[in-house]
């Protein structure tokens, strides 16, 4: 059965995507969030006329010849443009077999406990922490990830002081038993990192998030070596030969490939093989309440080496404004820590119809 008709339907910082194949079965899917506007204009132009009119069912190889076709292009944009491909291939599998894309992938549905995952840095340490226990109180989420330094930030504070005092508020505000954790994107150098890491260390912090330029994992590598807690990494990698090399070399403890970077489920599926290969965790990136965090909830109740919980953005209108009303009878909802991935076929979410009509609307036809 070939694939006739793609369709998208883009905002700013989102774009959904329509497969439609012979019979006029359908999937959505969506391109990775952020220039998403960007995404889709690589989508029709080097995604689209290569998997028109060939058959919709082995991903995999789409995906090769995509890449194979545009072998001048093989970075993220082409990967972020892919992955609206993929994921729409999924659902429609999904709803084809009348099965979640879970059970596709050999897991099955269920509950999942998330960690509150805050994306914040213009916040102060009382102000974290307040919200913290408020959503421990509300919605028992008993893991929380906060932010320090400043992105990329060459060793600088968001601003003077604000690291240390909030690794000690956060701890001290927070029990015993709540599972705390900080990312510090790519903001230090070995050095600086260990420092902070000590720091970490004595206020009861286990997951140390990208502490140097992810592009030179070297440095990444000494931080591990040297720190008792765990050190995370790999959201923004796309390229298997980079997963592999870092694996290889134990960069980091626990592995974060991202759904949608990565370009789909497919690839993503392949990453977490070569990180359970190493004998390693694999935490998934999922920064924002879009179809990353869906498609992210199959995929982790599904591979072998998961990590223990859904990285779960805590942030809101006030922040993301773009998140707000993108599905129907929101699949995001926590109850005591948890989220639930339903029997529903395919990614089992609606997307919001009155979003699709505001959005801008583009077609490739075979």
């Amino acid at each position: 059965m070939k694939i006739n008709k793609l369709e998208t339907f883009t905002k700013s910082y989102v774009s959904f995507v329509k497969v439609t194949i012979e019979d006029g079965s359908s999937g959505f899917g969506q391109m990775s969030t952020y220039h998403a506007d960007i995404t889709n204009q690589i989508f029709h132009k080097q995604v689209a006329p290569w998997v028109l009119g060939k058959d919709y069912f082995d991903f995999d190889d789409l995906a090769d010849f995509v890449f194979e076709r545009e072998h001048k292009f093989p970075g993220s944009y082409l990967l972020r443009a892919l992955a609206g491909l993929d994921t729409a291939l999924w659902d429609l599998k999904g709803k084809i077999e009348n099965k979640p894309v879970v059970s596709l992938i050999g897991g099955s549905p269920g509950k999942l406990r998330v960690y509150g995952s805050s994306m914040k840095r213009d916040i102060n340490p009382y102000d974290e922490a307040e919200r913290f226990k408020k959503l421990f109180d509300a919605k028992g989420i008993n893991a929380f990830k906060f932010r320090i330094g400043s992105e990329c930030g060459r060793g600088k504070d968001e601003w003077e002081g604000r690291t240390e005092s909030i690794v000690k508020t956060i701890n001290r505000s927070l029990e015993k038993s709540v599972t705390k954790m900080v990312d510090a994107n790519s903001c230090y150098n070995p050095e600086e990192a260990i420092e902070i890491g000590k720091l970490l260390e004595d206020n009861n912090i286990t997951h140390f998030e990208e502490p140097c330029p992810y592009w030179k994992p070297e440095q990444t590598k000494i931080v591990t070596d040297k720190l008792s807690i765990d050190v995370t990494g790999g959201e923004q990698d796309c390229d298997l030969r980079i997963w592999k090399d870092m694996v290889k070399r134990k960069i980091v403890n626990i592995f974060q490939p991202d759904v949608m970077y990565m370009g789909g489920l497919t690839k993503a599926l392949k990453a977490a093989k070569i990180i359970e290969d190493g004998g390693f965790i694999c935490t998934p990136h999922t920064a924002n309440l879009s179809l990353v965090t869906v498609c992210t909830m199959h995929f982790l109740k599904a591979i072998k080496n998961a990590g223990p919980y859904l990285e779960f953005s805590i942030e809101e209108a006030d922040y993301y404004p773009w998140q707000q009303n993108l599905f129907l009878n929101d699949p995001f909802k926590v109850d005591i820590g948890h989220v639930e991935i339903t029997d529903s076929p395919g990614w089992g979410v609606e997307i919001n119809q009155n979003w699709l009509i505001n959005s801008k609307y583009k077609i490739s036809e075979f």
